[in-house]
């Protein structure tokens, strides 16, 4: 049975590049959600996602947290951001007008 290598710098460092966007991103819609009045359900489910990203960057990437917790929340961070841009999608686009 083979282990996996643990991660190389260039790895970690583009690891830690798609935690930041994905953080930055879910940060952004969460904003967005609030504002546009999204359903309480979704706005949860992107604040639950970004405050774990947000406390999780402050970690080193090789804790424990972040090992057993990102894997998982990077999942359901996206499903989150899908499901705001189709909410958004259906609400909004084409409603706001452009000045």
């Amino acid at each position: 049975m083979s282990k996996r290598e643990p991660p190389t710098e260039v790895e970690q460092a583009d690891s830690q590049m798609d935690l930041s966007h994905l953080r930055r991103e879910s940060r952004t819609a969460l904003e967005l959600a609030v504002v546009a009045m999204a359903p309480s359900e979704l706005v949860d489910r992107l604040a639950t996602s970004a405050g774990l990203l947000e406390a999780l960057v402050e970690l080193p990437t090789n804790s424990a947290p972040v090992i057993a917790l990102v894997p998982k929340l990077v999942t359901r961070t996206r499903r989150a951001l899908e499901e705001w841009q189709k909410w958004h999608h259906e609400h909004l686009e084409g409603k706001i007008p452009r000045g």
